[in-house]
């Protein structure tokens, strides 16, 4: 990688805002494969590395997590961490399929209801109080041209 690339991909990672913490529970393969998840999804992750509970520094973590899952350090600093790996044709053919038409259950159909219930008790009030201030608009003005 040239450090043109890394250039652009540190401005990218800029606005990224951290995945995942690593803390006191260190270096695990449950953190490795959730990094290596998201680097499947996105090519460009953020990691935070708590420097109070964290047993190792930012950099080891780094190169150790990049070892494991094949992506490149692109920049530590401080407690950040930022991680590059380029998407292949098996991470596209791992992708999981949409699921299609799975019925809701009854909870999440009555929590639906009662949300589009809410939103349509919303817009009527709305509604409501501008019809309203759209009569005291013409009621003014009437009383303003009687006045003249």
């Amino acid at each position: 990688m040239t450090s043109k690339e890394r250039a652009q991909f540190r401005a990218q990672a800029n606005t990224l805002e951290p995945l995942f913490q690593i803390g006191k529970g260190g270096f695990s393969q449950a953190l490795v494969d959730q990094t290596a998840d998201a680097l499947r999804k996105r090519e460009l992750i953020k990691l935070k590395v708590l420097l109070d509970s964290a047993p190792e520094s930012p950099r080891e973590f780094a190169d150790k997590l990049a070892d494991a899952t094949g992506s490149e350090v692109i920049q530590v600093v401080g407690g950040s961490i930022v991680l590059y790996k380029e998407k292949t044709e098996e991470d596209e053919k791992k992708k999981k399929p949409a699921k299609k038409g799975k019925p809701l259950s009854r909870v999440k159909a009555k929590r639906a209801a009662a949300a589009k219930r809410e939103a349509a008790e919303k817009k009527e009030k709305r509604d409501f109080y501008a019809r309203k201030r759209a009569a005291e608009r013409r009621q003014n003005g009437k009383s303003a041209a009687k006045s003249k």
